[in-house]
């Protein structure tokens, strides 16, 4: 663990799905009228407000794991209480609770609860986590946030899904594979505590973004050949396909031209203080690599390599690329030492993006 000042001044994780930079694009897109165009820039704007109150609660989470006692006794593996809220298109959180939202005739919110109560039973039956915290901490989402919001987020407690403008993104609870991505960003919080900028901020952004697809191929019962390994796929809208853009990134072509973000595939392509949603691409890669080599179900071996990276070692807010690299080889070797070619694949895939 870091010294708090080290906290302070690196872990505010903007866990966004849509990068600023993206936001930022469509804030100049001439083709969008007027009111768009500022709504995609104050979309932009907002995320700098709220990484004061996510920096807060990072370091809180930090320092409640460091100084803090908790019981010796294991969690009991019960569902966690899972939540969700109506923000009526205001910006409290988190809005008025929706009393029965699996029966809801709100389709938001029946997806916001279906797909949040996957994801705690991926993470349970794969990995054996009992929710974010593994403490059966709540997970509570809310919904219709803002109008025609052009994102969705991870605030360090809960998580937030705008509807999208209908055009460039719709509604955001429709991306399973998002909302998987959001609340890995509370796992990573209570474990590895990775800091949001530099390599521990790619590997952040990363470590999402895996766990997000390995719970879309899981719903979709997909092994790695089956899968498209795209990220964002179902909450482009018809404005964004348009334009030729069928996803937010492709773990499986980081650098391709459908990708509404695309990303370098070599750690000589980074560089310090580059988005974390750029040099994610790196470690996306060298997991795309490594599942394809090993093959069959990527959550059942190669996943449970990157789970156990993440959590069996306690916080390291500023680990690199090459460290959790290292460790992941490390891992491969130790959890499957019948199986040297699970090493080897794993090995070559970090290789193969220069780590």
């Amino acid at each position: 663990m870091q010294p708090n000042k080290t906290l302070v001044g690196h872990n505010n994780c903007q866990c966004f799905i849509i990068p600023v930079k993206v936001l930022k694009k469509f804030a100049r897109d001439k083709k969008l009228s007027v009111s768009a165009r500022k709504a995609f820039s104050n979309a932009a704007k907002f995320e700098n407000e709220w990484r004061k109150s996510r920096e807060v609660k990072s370091i809180a989470t930090m320092a409640a794991l460091k100084l803090l006692p908790t019981s010796l006794t294991a969690a009991v593996a019960t569902p966690p209480n899972i939540t969700v809220f109506d923000c009526q298109h205001h910006n409290t959180l988190p809005g008025t609770l929706i009393p029965n939202p699996a029966a809801s005739s709100d389709s938001t919110a029946k997806q916001a609860f279906s797909e949040t109560s996957a994801v705690a039973k991926f993470f349970q039956t794969v990995f054996g986590r009992n929710s974010i915290d593994n403490s059966g901490m709540a997970m509570i989402s809310s919904i219709h946030y803002s109008v025609k919001y052009n994102n969705a987020f991870w605030n360090g407690s809960q998580m937030t899904y705008g509807d999208g403008d209908g055009n460039i993104f719709i509604d955001f609870t429709k991306g399973n594979d998002v909302i998987g991505h959001e609340l890995t960003h509370g796992v990573t919080q209570y474990t590895l505590g990775l800091a949001y900028q530099d390599q521990a901020g790619g590997l952040n952004e990363s470590v999402s973004d895996v766990f997000g697809s390995m719970f879309r191929q899981w719903e979709a019962k997909q092994d790695v050949n089956h899968a498209d390994w795209l990220i964002g796929k179902d909450i482009m809208g018809p404005g964004a396909i348009a334009r030729g853009y069928t996803c937010l990134r492709d773990m499986a072509n980081p650098a391709a031209k459908h990708c509404l973000a695309p990303q370098p595939t070599k750690f000589s392509q980074y560089r310090n203080g580059m988005d974390p949603h750029e040099s994610s691409g790196i470690p996306n890669f060298a997991f795309y690599k490594a599942a394809m080599a090993i093959g069959g179900n990527s959550w059942t071996i190669a996943g449970k390599i990157w789970y156990q990276a993440i959590t069996g070692f306690g916080p390291s807010p500023n680990m690199t690329m090459k460290q959790f690299a290292n460790r992941t080889r490390t891992l491969a070797g130790s959890l499957f030492t019948s199986k040297p070619a699970i090493k080897n694949a794993v090995d070559k895939a970090w290789k193969d993006v220069g780590l």
